[in-house]
């Protein structure tokens, strides 16, 4: 090969490099601009966008919509997740504490099944779980890691959000949010 063509396949690498740098920066800075979580992060309340999952607690789906009427405790979480291992008790201690008010609604994303239900017999959760095997949750809430938690009032709207892991604290605030818009 000559000097004359190394020089010019490093030159289109380096191109293609710069190339692939940009496309990234540009799609890190333009990521969730128009998800629920922007959107309440930003101050607004926005509309729980409604999804039908396979449940892992029972037979059969669930749709979110069909809670409505209750206020909504939203976790999307996996087996692998330390920080969800940290908060199923106090997730689990909201769904019994709340009488039928407030629905936990747990959402395995990015996990087997199996291994979700094996989590969920560990920690004893026996609030309702489905599970998003493809991924349709994860784009309109606009997660960006796991655990997170979504506060969905009695009409449907996201009036709160958690990034990582809930608290007693946020929990009971989140809660007292959805139960009070």
């Amino acid at each position: 090969m000559t000097a004359r063509l190394k020089i010019g396949a490093q030159g289109l690498a380096v191109a293609l490099v710069l190339g692939l740098l940009a496309l990234l920066v540009w799609k890190v800075t333009h990521q969730n601009t128009n998800t629920v979580a922007s959107k309440i992060d930003g101050g607004h309340v926005t509309n729980a966008p409604n999804f039908t999952l396979g449940r892992l607690d029972r037979r059969g789906d669930l749709q979110l919509a069909s809670l409505r009427g209750k206020a909504v405790v939203l976790n999307f979480w996996a087996s692998w997740c330390y920080p969800c291992k940290r908060e199923a008790p106090a997730l689990e201690r909201a769904w019994k504490q709340h009488d039928g008010r407030v629905v936990v609604l747990g959402v395995d994303v990015n996990d087997f099944s199996g291994d979700a239900r094996k989590f969920m017999r560990k920690h004893g959760l026996t609030y309702p779980v489905v599970h998003d095997n493809m991924n349709v949750t994860s784009p309109k809430y606009g997660l960006t890691g796991l655990p997170e938690t979504f506060f969905v009032n009695s009409r449907g709207r996201v009036v709160a959000h958690v990034a990582g892991g809930v608290t007693a604290s946020n929990l009971r605030s989140g809660i007292q949010e959805a139960l009070r818009s």
